[in-house]
């Protein structure tokens, strides 16, 4: 973590984070568990990479099917210092995983977050600057499932696997965006999409 600069207060938060991680999973099957020994770097490092590409100015994050708070709750732990005014709603439709998410944010007083236990399409809430998630659909369903949140200026931020050329060609049969591709540092075939201006195509 020291790579991304991180305050030895947001540090500890993370520490936290992973320690309540660590407890609530003997409950509820909230990672896979091969990759909880590995958690700082698997799902902490490979969630931090992606604070560097938030606007300077962004008032509201939506992390869509957060989970265990990847990345979602860890941006809105590193954005609790240099972005203290931008809003975290976490949408995850396992309530379990809410309860998890909710215990996190009481711990951590994190008031720039709220947690929602719903999926992300039956939501009527107003379009978001930014939109995150990380292992939850191919980019076409992904898509699908977010675009009544977006606007033309909405920037989502999507890390993506080894396969995602092949989900960018089955996107492109329907949608129109502009993208750009960056290196995942935290992984050896991971990317980084960053789309903008995202439109339906018409059929």
């Amino acid at each position: 973590m020291k790579k991304y600069d991180v305050s030895r207060e947001t540090y500890q938060n993370l520490a936290t984070m992973v320690e309540m991680l660590r407890q609530w999973q003997e409950k509820f099957n909230l990672v896979s568990r091969n990759s909880l020994p590995e958690v700082w770097s698997r799902h902490i490092a490979d969630s931090a990479g992606l604070f560097k590409y938030l606007p300077d100015e962004v008032d509201s994050v939506y992390d869509i099917g957060s989970g265990a708070g990847f990345p979602g709750l860890v941006l809105a732990i590193m954005a609790k210092e240099k972005h203290p005014d931008t809003k975290f709603v976490l949408i995850e439709s396992i309530a379990k995983k809410t309860l998890y998410l909710n215990a996190v944010k009481e711990a951590l007083n994190l008031n720039n977050v709220k947690v929602i236990n719903a999926r992300a399409e039956d939501l009527p809430l107003p379009p978001a600057d930014v939109i995150t998630a990380r292992a939850v659909a191919s980019l076409d369903k992904l898509l699908n499932c977010v675009f009544k949140l977006t606007t033309r200026q909405t920037k989502l931020i999507l890390p993506k696997g080894k396969t995602y050329q092949e989900e960018l060609y089955e996107a492109l049969k329907k949608w129109n965006f502009k993208m750009s591709v960056q290196k995942n540092e935290e992984s050896i075939d991971g990317v980084i999409l960053l789309l903008e201006n995202l439109r339906r195509k018409k059929q």
